[in-house]
């Protein structure tokens, strides 16, 4: 198995990466962990006063995947951590692929809150194929998802047991940042965190299983600093 990590972009007020990941099991099946921004943002992000996300042509998770040989048509899985437009943007590229998330999510959305509008034509998009699941699931061997509400509703972590690096924990929004001096009841509570205690309910889950579980590394949603530590693809960890 190999974890490929790929940046779909840079916020350039903080330096935070958008991240997208691909897993490539033992057998070769490809599971695509979250999708980036939707195309248009290339153009919106270089619009003259625009600011936040810099995102590039080249950033886009089509060209991502393109430059270690995978199409969109060969990603068995995508799992969809969450409906933000940073992580669900490009959701519609993948029609072909197994849409993975987490129940309480989907209907949060379906339901009509306002947070997912903005990207409900790429979620919603009638050709996607859904598979629902209810809290922690192993989707492969290797493979789990670990439920983590609190940023979102039915917000999902990932955990991906590789054989020589061991355990790595794909945290995303349920920890943006590492936790530094702070303790999961402590952690600051960011602006986009929908509810603080589930937050930190979920951090402490997450500190917990990587105790647990040996973690080896644990890469975090939006971290600048920590980000400068992870190898990028065409590297990977296996």
């Amino acid at each position: 198995m190999k974890l490929y990590v790929m940046q779909l972009g840079i916020n350039q007020a903080t330096g935070s990466p958008y991240p997208s990941f691909l897993i490539r099991t033992d057998d070769g099946t490809n599971v695509l962990v979250d999708t980036g921004f939707n195309a248009k943002m290339v153009e919106t992000s270089h619009q003259p006063g625009h600011q936040g996300a810099v995102i590039n042509t080249e950033d886009l998770v089509v060209s991502q995947l393109g430059r270690l040989g995978v199409s969109p048509s060969d990603i068995r899985y995508v799992i969809a951590t969450h409906f933000d437009g940073d992580h669900a943007g490009s959701l519609a590229e993948f029609g072909g692929s197994e849409i993975v998330a987490q129940r309480r999510h989907y209907e949060a959305a379906r339901g009509g809150h306002p947070r997912f509008a903005g990207t409900r034509h790429q979620w919603g998009d009638a050709r996607l194929r859904y598979r629902l699941v209810d809290g922690d699931t192993t989707l492969l061997p290797g493979i789990e998802l670990i439920e983590t509400s609190g940023h979102v509703p039915g917000h999902q972590s990932v955990l991906v047991r590789l054989p020589k690096t061991g355990p790595v924990l794909l945290a995303i929004d349920a920890m943006a940042l590492a936790l530094g001096q702070h303790t999961p009841e402590n952690r600051p509570v960011g602006q986009y965190d929908m509810d603080a205690e589930g937050t930190r309910a979920s951090t402490r889950k997450l500190v917990d299983l990587a105790a647990r579980e040996r973690v080896a590394l644990i890469i975090y949603g939006h971290d600048p600093e920590e980000w400068k530590k992870v190898k990028k693809a065409p590297e990977f960890y296996s």
